[in-house]
């Protein structure tokens, strides 16, 4: 048997102990998925993350970093905020700059979902 349960554009994942909640409207990785979360979750709740492809306006960023248009943008999961840092490999990659950052800290990016 086989059937389509999702559009794709969202998955609901569990939030592990460790994690700490995930707050609705912000970013976040949860059980390997990373996404911007619907709901507000506690550890041990599930949590829904959009992770559609589509253009995003965010300030969770790393404030000091520049975000320039193009500049590919990362996942810093220590710090649970967007960089243009790899991080020396440590961070994932989850798109790239479409405008640059602002006096108000904000930047607007394509999410580019990975496998």
């Amino acid at each position: 048997m086989a059937r389509k349960v999702s559009d794709g554009r969202s998955v609901k994942v569990t939030v592990p102990a460790g994690t700490g909640t995930v707050q609705a409207n912000t970013f976040a990785e949860v059980a390997g998925f990373f996404g911007l979360a619907v709901n507000t979750a506690a550890e041990g709740e599930q949590v829904v993350l959009l992770i559609e492809q589509a253009e995003y306006e965010t300030s969770q960023i790393n404030a000091a970093d520049a975000f320039a248009v193009g500049d590919a943008v990362y996942w810093d999961a220590a710090n649970k905020v967007l960089t243009t840092s790899d991080g020396a490999g440590a961070n994932r990659r989850v798109g790239r700059v479409t405008q640059a950052k602002d006096a108000n800290n904000v930047i607007w990016f394509v999410f580019e979902p990975l496998a």
